[in-house]
């Protein structure tokens, strides 16, 4: 199975590391997104515009997962998703989610959401802004991934 990342790219900021790793691994890299996103013109990468529909570009991307695959996702469900067909998953600090990290982080999203919801001002604040060092993790943990990938498929 020859690798791929599918990535989840409506607010991703690390679009521009991802096609430097795909060249230099020589692996496809689709962007999904639901309206047009400007890509490189390379073979290597493409992109898959899906309907403007709730989830549209989850669906589209959890229905192409394989094991061969990495799925660039903040999205915590996704990841949940992608995890199950056999994926390796990759937030956009790097951060990999695991069969056995995804049940922690689904339970804290949904605290975190109570908390939005039943308490104002709590949670509010949002993420941290994006660093370097963020880039750099994320950077080292795409490389780590593919390599991973192919060692798998032998």
């Amino acid at each position: 199975m020859t690798p791929r990342i599918l990535v989840d790219a409506d607010a991703c900021p690390v679009k521009d590391e991802i096609y430097k790793v795909a060249l230099r691994h020589g692996v496809e890299a689709v962007i999904v997104a639901n309206s047009y996103i400007r890509i490189p013109e390379h073979p290597l990468f493409s992109r898959k515009i899906v309907s403007d529909g709730f989830d549209a570009a989850d669906d589209w991307i959890a229905e192409q997962a394989r094991p061969a695959c990495i799925v660039i996702t903040a999205d915590i469900p996704l990841a949940d998703r992608c995890l199950k067909a056999g994926a390796k998953v990759l937030s956009h600090a790097g951060k990999p989610f695991t069969p056995d990290s995804i049940g922690g982080a689904l339970a804290t999203r949904a605290i975190m959401a109570d908390l939005r919801v039943g308490v104002a001002g709590i949670g509010a604040s949002g993420p941290a802004p994006f660093s370097k060092a963020d880039r750099s993790r994320f950077l080292s943990a795409l490389d780590t991934a593919l390599v991973a990938v192919r060692k798998a498929a032998g």
